[in-house]
């Protein structure tokens, strides 16, 4: 296992300690809103702390990006920098419901290299180095092997905010379950990237996320095999908020039906185009066919691709106004690694 991820296990598994003794006493945790349906606990604040204070110790000149403190710890200029969420699911967590995450990822030069994402309920440890491989527990994982969107179970995240826009989703809602075979909502993003990238799952679509959201779950997509984007299935999800991951061809078939919807429903303009992750708009449209051959398609195998993201600048939550907050063989799957090695 690479150094890096070593320590982000160690910070992973401290904030998970002391999300499960949390856990037991409920009752008399101290909740405070920062928006309308968006909570934070002393639990979150405290685990965060736990892995800012372990990241930090093993590399002083590195920048975070927490989810509750912003970029207020490290070196905000390092090349280097961790993006935390160290309690995902906290509105499951306070209402004692066991799916929720902690999420760790490092990105170098705005590239994400590194990624853990714990399940403290379950001791369910997913890790992927960039170039290297998704696993589970040590056990390597791949995304599902289905092409149709008609045999596909999709985990999506329901609106929640005020200022998220209800009706558009709902369209988006309607479309995805008359044509999948279930549709599923645990309550934390994290783990649903986890998900597709285990397999348990064949694809996943939100919109409102943050980048410590998905950080860490699309470097473990990739890794498995699979494909992430945004609506348009290009590669600016960590920045629009948008998210579609899956199996190559059901990323292709629900990028397809989201993307009409999405584009009617954006109030700013769409970020431009880039390489990772895109798809070709008419193979989209045409929904049971695979990708058209991109950027991807031409790299050797083995290689990883390079996500165009870019270095990402936060101020603490508190500040924050209220309003925000295949018929391919697996081997030829995009990103994949030919070594299996456990780590």
């Amino acid at each position: 296992m690479q150094p890096m991820l070593n320590v982000a296990v160690r910070a992973a598994r401290e904030a998970g300690k002391i999300i499960n003794r949390a856990s037991l006493d409920i009752d008399l945790l101290r909740v405070a809103r920062k928006a309308a349906n968006d909570f934070v606990t002393e639990v979150d604040r405290a685990a965060e702390q736990a892995i800012i204070e372990t990241l930090l110790k093993a590399y002083p000149q590195h920048g975070i990006l927490a989810e509750e403190t912003g970029t207020a710890h490290g070196r905000p200029d390092s090349e280097f920098q961790w993006i935390i969420d160290p309690l995902d699911g906290t509105t499951n967590f306070i209402h004692g419901m066991p799916v929720y995450a902690v999420s760790i990822a490092l990105a170098h030069r705005g590239v994400i290299q590194q990624a853990v994402v714990y399940d403290p309920t379950r001791d369910e440890l997913f890790t992927a180095s960039r170039g290297a491989g998704a696993f589970l527990n040590s056990r390597r994982i791949r995304v599902s092997n289905r092409v149709r969107l008609e045999d596909s179970l999709i985990g999506t995240g329901f609106p929640f905010r005020e200022s998220d826009d209800f009706d558009t989703y709902m369209a988006m809602f309607k479309r995805v379950a008359q044509r999948c075979v279930g549709l599923r909502r645990p309550g934390a993003a994290a783990i649903d990237l986890a998900y597709v990238a285990a397999g348990r799952y064949d694809a996943f679509f939100e919109a409102g996320l943050k980048p410590w959201d998905v950080a860490a779950g699309s470097l473990l997509i990739t890794e498995a095999g699979g494909l992430v984007g945004n609506f348009s299935g290009d590669a600016d999800y960590l920045h629009s908020g948008e998210m579609v991951a899956g199996t190559p061809r059901v990323f292709a078939q629900l990028v397809g039906l989201l993307q009409p919807l999405a584009r009617a429903g954006r109030t700013k303009p769409e970020a431009a185009p880039a390489t990772h992750g895109a798809i070709d708009g008419a193979a989209a449209a045409e929904g049971d066919k695979a990708p058209a051959p991109d950027a991807q398609a031409d790299r050797p195998a083995g290689s990883q691709p390079r996500s165009t993201v870019r270095r990402i600048k936060s101020t603490p939550a508190s500040s924050r106004p209220q309003s925000e907050k295949s018929d391919r063989k697996p081997a030829d799957r995009p990103g994949r690694s030919r070594q299996g090695t456990s780590k």
